[in-house]
């Protein structure tokens, strides 16, 4: 069975739906955000449906949506955050200069635009843990960020919008050459005393894989540090407890998912009441 036969089949029962949203990614049993979307429009009896929409190459999606006109808007997860922008018709500003979508609202005509409302998830997290923290950061110390893909991009754009130096961490050969990267192997050489916050914005750890994490220096780290974890299922991954174990302070997601799910609602919902 194609790809695009099977993601037919998966609507061919949601033509009584007035309006269908969904999340658009490779591997999606981790996800909360049908059930968070669900309850909402049964909380506001709406009749509307949210799906899980898996698919193995991003050019699949665009038959899937002229195939099926109810569809009004879709969030976007790993790995096409960055993938999905030469398929849109037009971009926000903010997910431009981020250079990368998680959120795509479908108009009356066809097009689709791009947004990233990972920004404004990370932006309250990022407020949150420093409320909760009571001060115990060093704020002249740079942030470190783990991963260099669409999640990681709003992070960086977060982070440069409030002023706070950062680096970031990447597998990826390119990213080494560039003022504000560097490997694994240097972070695990250094450890985490030259940084306050550090930040997961890779999928290592999420469920299913509950007993993986990344490998870095996690005795190096102490009470003045932050560990932030976007994933949010589990709600405490093991990168989280190592971090806890050494006397930092970790949080998860769950927080940036809540956030950024009401943003992209907002996006599409916009005009309709």
């Amino acid at each position: 069975m194609t790809n695009v036969k099977r993601l037919k089949d998966l609507c061919s029962d949601m033509k009584s739906f007035d309006k269908i949203y969904g999340l658009v990614g490779k591997k999606l049993g981790h996800s909360f955000s049908k059930d968070y979307f669900t309850e909402k429009f049964l909380l506001n009896n709406l009749n509307y449906s949210y799906q899980n929409i898996e698919i193995q190459n991003i050019e699949d999606i665009i038959p899937y949506i002229k195939e099926h006109k109810n569809i009004k808007g879709f969030n976007v997860t790993i790995p096409y955050k960055e993938e999905i922008i030469p398929f849109l018709d037009d971009i926000d500003i903010t997910a431009k200069e981020v250079g990368a979508v998680n959120t795509v609202k479908i108009y009356d005509d066809g097009s689709l635009k791009g947004f990233n409302t990972d920004v404004v998830g990370f932006e309250k997290l990022l407020e949150e843990t420093t409320r909760l923290q009571d001060h115990k950061t060093t704020s002249d110390k740079d942030a470190l960020i783990l991963g260099s893909g669409g999640a990681s991009k709003a992070v960086q754009y977060v982070l440069k919008k409030k002023g706070i130096p950062y680096k970031i961490v990447s597998r990826k050969l390119g990213i080494r050459n560039e003022e504000l990267g560097m490997c694994y192997e240097e972070i695990n050489s250094t450890g985490f005393s030259h940084y306050s916050i550090i930040i997961n914005a890779t999928p290592v750890g999420m469920f299913p894989n509950v007993n993986e994490c990344l490998e870095l220096p996690y005795s190096t780290a102490d009470e003045h540090n932050v560990f932030i974890d976007l994933i949010y299922n589990p709600d405490e991954t093991l990168f989280m407890k190592k971090g806890k174990a050494q006397g930092a302070a970790a949080y998860n997601g769950l927080t940036m998912l809540h956030e950024q799910a009401e943003a992209a609602w907002n996006i599409w919902r916009t005009l309709e009441f």
